[in-house]
């Protein structure tokens, strides 16, 4: 079995993941949840091995190089860190609830990586600006911001949600086992903080590699432009939230354009526009 075959099939259990997040809140039954939370981590688990195993590949290809170079690869990178992040957030809180986006966002990329004809699982030797030790430092800490931004855009939803139906004192219906609102905006808080130092991190290491590949540390790229006004924004959540004392909607709403960017930032700009980045739509 290929990395491509076992990671089309952890596709399945990011979908079954999601179902049973779904199922637990709306007939509010912890049992289902506590699935939920076990089939998560199973596929997490599953997604990792993938990785590795696709690593493995491209050695006996004679590539030998980190899978984390093209659409499909950043794809699947990426449904792992939102998986491992939000389990990181539910053994810290406790709130299985939590889960219904980021499953359902882990499954949507996993689903989009395996069967889109526009995106090829195919090994494919590194083009030359992208042989630096540099690759690997700065896909990971940029797509941790991603994820964290993935997660905190599901908490946003779930906190509009709650405030709209006005349950925040005692929920009924199928919102009873979310958190109330303050804990929402807290738990939001601390992933746009943590997404926004991961973001920061991945911006210095591209500048570094961008130095070393190109010859010049910013290149107002249409990738670097848009990473920046991604990075714009989180900072404007976090000072209007530290500063002005901004909380409750305006903060929720901001998250949620955040992300927004963020999609942009990754599915726009390789697709839309041409640059020195376009290399990620292969």
């Amino acid at each position: 079995m290929t990395s491509s075959q076992f990671l089309s099939f952890t596709t399945f259990a990011y979908l079954g993941a999601s179902i049973l997040y779904l199922a637990g809140v709306t007939f509010r039954t912890t049992k289902a949840l506590r699935a939920a939370s076990w089939v998560g981590l199973a596929a997490a688990v599953a997604n990792g091995a993938g990785i590795l195993l696709r690593w493995k590949e491209s050695y006996d290809l004679g590539y030998g190089h980190a899978p984390l170079s093209n659409l499909y690869e950043s794809l699947v990178f990426g449904a792992w860190c939102i998986m491992l992040i939000y389990l990181v957030l539910e053994k810290k809180t406790g709130h299985r609830s939590l889960g219904i986006v980021p499953s359902l966002i882990a499954f949507l990329a996993m689903a989009y990586a395996s069967f889109s004809p526009d995106v090829s699982s195919k090994i494919q030797p590194l083009l030359p600006a992208l042989k630096s030790n540099w690759l690997i430092a700065h896909v990971v800490t940029c797509f941790l911001g991603y994820a964290a931004f993935a997660i905190s855009f599901g908490i946003s939803g779930l906190y509009l949600w709650q405030r709209r139906k006005g349950l925040s004192g005692n929920p009924a219906g199928p919102l009873k086992l979310l958190p109330d609102v303050r804990e929402l905006e807290e738990y939001n808080y601390q992933m746009i903080l943590f997404g926004f130092l991961w973001l920061s991190v991945g911006i210095i290491t591209g500048s570094v590699w961008a130095n070393s590949a190109w010859g010049s540390y910013w290149s107002w790229d249409p990738k670097e432009t848009w990473s920046l006004i991604t990075w714009l924004i989180y900072a404007a959540v976090l000072h209007a939230r530290a500063v002005r004392g901004w909380q409750g909607p305006r903060v929720a709403w901001l998250s949620m354009l955040g992300f927004c960017s963020v999609l942009f930032t990754y599915f726009g700009v390789n697709f839309l526009l041409s640059g020195l980045h376009s290399y990620a739509t292969k």
